[in-house]
């Protein structure tokens, strides 16, 4: 097949324990649009773009990442130009950071979000 049907990625939905707290804090903390809670699931929007968080909440064990060998692995990655500033901004809020770390010139960190949800960012 040459080409493919899809034309992008729409959303990506996060499990959640408490959906209005989670909301708030993407919000808040993350800095996105919160578009509707419906009080079965939260619509944020990333800036201008048509992409789509949707918050799903569970009373499951369960998280929006992976684990290799037992290791934790990120399965959503965000990009910000001024990751330095972002990642103080998460630590005055009090979010569970990783150090910066780089390789080859690619600067990261994880965090993770109120439900032990493990993302990256980077630049």
């Amino acid at each position: 097949m040459s080409k493919s049907y899809i034309e992008q990625v729409h959303y990506i939905r996060i499990p959640v324990k408490d959906l209005e707290m989670s909301a708030q804090w993407y919000r808040d903390v993350l800095g996105l649009q919160l578009l509707n809670n419906t009080g079965e699931l939260a619509i944020l929007k990333v800036n201008e773009g048509p992409f789509l968080i949707i918050l799903v909440p569970t009373e499951d064990e369960t998280f929006a990442h992976f684990t290799i060998d037992n290791k934790q692995e990120f399965s959503i990655g965000f990009t910000s130009p001024e990751l330095s500033k972002f990642h103080q901004h998460l630590i005055d809020n009090q979010v569970k950071v990783e150090d910066i770390k780089e390789d080859n010139g690619h600067a990261f960190f994880h965090f993770y979000d109120p439900n032990g949800n493990r993302l990256q960012v980077h630049w």
